[in-house]
């Protein structure tokens, strides 16, 4: 086996945690791209974990594989077309079948990531999903300790197939004979699994860990009243929102109780059923990004003054066999 020399693991250790959100997530790659710009940086240099979920997990993907934020806001400008503006499955053959197809996705992932794996990402990485197959959580990584021998030769496209393989809307995807759905029916928020990562195969302290959140905006909605003591047919469109934000509040919550004000959190409120999954205006996205990112600078350039550590990949192709 090749060489597993221990890598060396900053004081304070920074995270950057991506929250899911389909088309959306053109908002958190702005942001980035705003850091990035403003401030002269780059984020890969800034971060010694990156955790994302769906939309999330793929920006992360992007940041482990180069790929500049402003490069990715084109990207995904151009996605929310190609992907989510294709034929669509209307009722009631949607009732059977998932709204899109999973051709337009993989189609612009390979143009974005071409042939790269994971092991070849510029910093460690932790890609949650959901395994239909065993009915649990599964969660893709970087081999960034001895440990993470599993993942490191898969292709940066099939784990950013199966994370974002949001349930309705895209099929699921298969990675060695394990269905995988979107890794937001349970961590559509990843601050919990980044803190987790960094104290058990880093290492770190909680009080050294740092973290910037960044979400995909969130509706300002009134739970009508008909929820109350309603059956199926009121809750059939009420029951995700409400599930994804419960969870994306209750994981907020409690990181910041374990950390408290090293939590940085940005999650920009918007007007009810404004922006969606798979619908959002790709120019009043970018202009609210750029809007809060110069609101919410002061509290996000205390995290670039830091050098993060280059991902060590302990399992790669060209390691030597074990003896």
């Amino acid at each position: 086996m090749g060489e597993l020399t221990e890598t060396r693991v900053p004081r304070p250790f920074q995270i950057l945690a991506l929250d899911g959100g389909g088309v959306k997530g053109l908002f958190s790659a702005a942001l980035l791209a705003a850091i990035e710009e403003d401030l002269g940086v780059r984020i890969a240099d800034l971060f010694d974990l990156v955790v994302g979920t769906s939309t999330g997990g793929i920006i992360a993907l992007g940041i482990g594989a180069g790929i500049p934020p402003r490069r990715m806001v084109d990207l995904y400008a151009s996605w929310a077309s190609r992907v989510f503006g294709g034929a669509r499955r209307r009722s009631p053959r949607r009732i059977l079948r998932t709204k899109f197809g999973s051709e337009g996705l993989r189609a612009a992932l390979v143009e974005a990531f071409g042939d790269r794996e994971l092991w070849q990402s510029q910093v460690p990485l932790v890609i949650p999903a959901y395994d239909l197959t065993s009915d649990r959580v599964h969660l893709f990584k970087t081999p960034h300790h001895p440990r993470l021998r599993r993942d490191w030769h898969l292709s940066m496209v099939d784990v950013a197939m199966a994370t974002s393989a949001a349930p309705t809307y895209l099929p699921a995807s298969m990675i060695d004979q394990v269905r995988l759905v979107d890794g937001g029916v349970w961590a559509n928020n990843p601050v919990l699994v980044a803190i987790a990562e960094a104290i058990s195969l880093f290492g770190v302290g909680l009080e050294d860990v740092r973290v910037l959140s960044l979400g995909t905006t969130s509706d300002l909605v009134h739970r009508h009243p008909r929820l109350d003591r309603g059956g199926l047919v009121q809750w059939a469109t009420s029951a995700t929102p409400v599930i994804l934000r419960g969870q994306s509040i209750g994981a907020q919550n409690t990181a910041f109780h374990l950390i408290g004000d090293r939590l940085v959190r940005i999650d920009e409120p918007v007007p009810a059923n404004t922006l969606r999954l798979d619908r959002a205006d790709t120019r009043a996205l970018v202009g609210r990004a750029a809007s809060v990112s110069r609101e919410r600078m002061p509290e996000i350039e205390g995290f670039c003054h830091h050098t993060a550590v280059a991902l060590h990949a302990y399992h790669h192709p060209n390691q030597e066999p074990a003896a």
